[in-house]
């Protein structure tokens, strides 16, 4: 991932630097002090994927800075203070560091962009995943996967046509699922909004063809953020 530092502390600015040249997966492009010339750069070079960007700066702080610009790469935020959380996370950024922070602390934020730029590299690919079956690569698109179920130290993929039983934790594959598409319903169960027929008390019906209706539990943990994320209108 190509990556911007914005900061008007050089010293934050080079301690943030070596950590993005120690780390594989990053390439430093810009290390800038204002954020003003980071929006003179981002308008000319739309190569940019992630950027390090500090809260208070002369000129123009962070906050303005992201109001500024209609189309944002990846944000993880570094700042001395948390008071600015809340209002950052209203602009969906990937993390929040506060400083001074370990390299630790500062790869596991690289790693929630990693996993977000996999997310939409996926979506952009069609929205279809490929899984090992016997010995060749199967590619299924998320629109024919119906659930997940689990199965000891294996996870059966359900589909309007087969069953596919990888090896493979529930943990590992509702993190290939877009999460807004596939939600995690019970501990051992992932199902497909898109193929959710109906909802009675603590079960979900999903209908696999005109004769055949599939039942799922739905555990009590997992009820309210369902309830959350489906478009329901009640009275």
């Amino acid at each position: 991932m190509n990556c911007m530092i914005i900061d008007d502390d050089s010293f934050v600015r080079k301690i943030t630097g070596d950590f993005v040249n120690k780390t594989k997966s990053l390439t430093l492009l810009y290390s800038l002090s204002s954020a003003v010339e980071a929006i003179n750069v981002l308008n000319s070079n739309e190569n940019i994927d992630l950027i390090f960007l500090d809260i208070e700066m002369p000129e123009m702080s962070g906050i303005d800075f992201l109001n500024s610009l209609s189309s944002l790469p990846q944000i993880i935020i570094i700042s001395s203070k948390d008071k600015y959380a809340i209002d950052a996370f209203e602009y969906d950024v990937t993390d929040y560091l506060l400083k001074p922070f370990t390299y630790g602390r500062f790869s596991k934020a690289v790693n929630k962009a990693l996993e977000r730029r996999k997310q939409s590299m996926m979506h952009a690919k069609g929205g279809e995943i490929f899984i090992k079956h016997n010995s060749s690569l199967v590619k299924l698109k998320y629109a024919d996967i119906l659930w997940v179920e689990a199965m000891e130290n294996y996870v059966i993929i359900n589909t309007f046509d087969e069953k596919y039983m990888i090896h493979f934790t529930m943990r590992a594959i509702e993190e290939k699922l877009p999460p807004k598409q596939f939600l995690r319903i019970h501990r051992s169960f992932i199902v497909n909004v898109s193929s959710i027929h109906s909802i009675e008390d603590n079960t979900i019906h999903i209908k696999t063809n005109d004769k055949a209706r599939n039942t799922i539990p739905i555990g009590k943990s997992y009820k309210d953020n369902l309830l959350k994320e489906l478009n329901v209108i009640a009275r």
